[in-house]
């Protein structure tokens, strides 16, 4: 959480929301690093989630990431976690909570929806005060 930290730390420096992820690889390292880009590239789908899968999938050189872990510091929306289902993440740790529009727990469950028939396990809190002030720090800092 630490290194997606750092990540969210650059993309508020750059102007964009500050989230980072990370996706660590079967025996723990980091095989693919993000963090939101939507600003820099004029791109609504580059956000952290979505170009952390990216670059794990492009160093493994598989999309089925199914022996992966994607560690990012605000809970996905409904985007990001459609993208986690369809890369076969099992596993999410999250750092702060997206009340406005999470989509692994709060507003929707997606990943666990048993219509979909995914049970991806969600860790929550982890540095979630570092997480959440980062972003609050953020907008205050636009007001």
């Amino acid at each position: 959480m630490r290194e997606a930290l750092a990540l969210a730390r650059a993309a508020g420096q750059a102007g964009d929301v500050p989230v980072g992820a990370v996706v660590l690889g079967p025996e723990g390292d980091i095989v693919g690093s993000g963090r939101n880009l939507r600003e820099a590239e004029g791109d609504p789908t580059a956000h952290a989630e979505v170009v952390a899968l990216r670059a794990a999938a492009s160093a493994l050189h598989r999309w089925r990431l199914e022996d992966c872990t994607l560690v990012v510091t605000l809970e996905p929306c409904l985007m990001c976690a459609g993208a986690i289902l369809a890369a076969r993440i099992p596993r999410i740790v999250i750092g702060a909570w997206d009340a406005k529009a999470g989509a692994t727990g709060s507003q929707w469950d997606v990943v666990r929806d048993a219509r979909i028939g995914s049970k991806v396990e969600v860790i929550s809190g982890v540095l979630s005060h570092d997480c959440a002030a980062v972003l609050t720090d953020f907008f205050e800092e636009r007001r």
